[in-house]
């Protein structure tokens, strides 16, 4: 299980998901804050710098790691069997580490406008570049368009406000992992075979050596027994 740990190439994806997230983050939350302005022009340019952002870095970085960007995504794909699961949590982590790096820096080059640093004003940007600005011109005034956890957790550790932050993470995460089902199992089925899932989950390829178990003290076998 930790053979993917040791390769050059799973490590330049997490970099990939720390320094694309930093980014995405940096001029995300840069267009947010600083600007008293509620009008529907705000709105414009907040959707417009999120959509754009996410566009550029899923073309820049989506042959290195897949430009997930966001634990939902991430969880989403793990559950498809699409990765492996040390896959899925360096990359949340990455993710993380990104969003609070990013806010960290916000937060330091403009530290008179950080009332509203994007906590609960602005929350979220889901990785398909076609709806991020949509879904932030639809929904920015009903719930903030909370969609990305980890693009809500970077401000909430910088602005230490963590009120409802729970509903950040359980909404975006429930939604994709339905939709993740949804669409793999009953849309589009890429792995029929329980053991070709496990070997994703486990090595991240279905293309596992035949002699190596797939979990520690737990066969194929075993797991399509029960």
């Amino acid at each position: 299980m930790t053979r993917e740990l040791k390769t050059w190439a799973f490590w330049r994806a997490v970099l990939a998901e720390l320094l694309g997230m930093t980014l995405f983050i940096f001029v995300g939350i840069s267009a947010a804050v600083g600007d008293k302005d509620t009008g529907p022009q705000q709105e414009v340019k907040v959707a417009l710098s999120f959509g754009l952002a996410i566009a550029t870095l899923a073309q820049s970085l989506c042959h290195v790691s897949g430009a997930h960007l966001n634990p939902a995504i991430t969880l989403a794909t793990l559950i498809s069997c699409q990765i492996s699961v040390f896959r899925a949590v360096f990359y949340i982590l990455a993710q993380m580490l990104g969003a609070v790096f990013a806010s960290g820096i916000v937060y330091g080059v403009r530290p008179n406008t950080t009332d509203s640093l994007g906590v609960n004003k602005l929350n979220g940007v889901a990785v398909a570049q076609g709806f991020v600005g949509l879904g932030h011109l639809a929904a920015m005034r009903y719930t903030g368009c909370g969609i990305n956890p980890a693009r809500s957790f970077g401000p909430a550790v910088v602005m230490r406000a963590f009120e409802n932050h729970w509903v950040y993470w359980i909404g975006p995460i429930s939604g994709g992992l339905v939709a993740a089902l949804v669409y793999d199992y009953l849309l589009h089925p890429k792995l029929g075979d329980l053991t070709e899932r496990l070997k994703v989950l486990c090595y991240g390829s279905e293309d596992a050596p035949a002699q190596e178990p797939l979990l520690e003290g737990c066969s194929a076998a075993q797991w399509t027994k029960g």
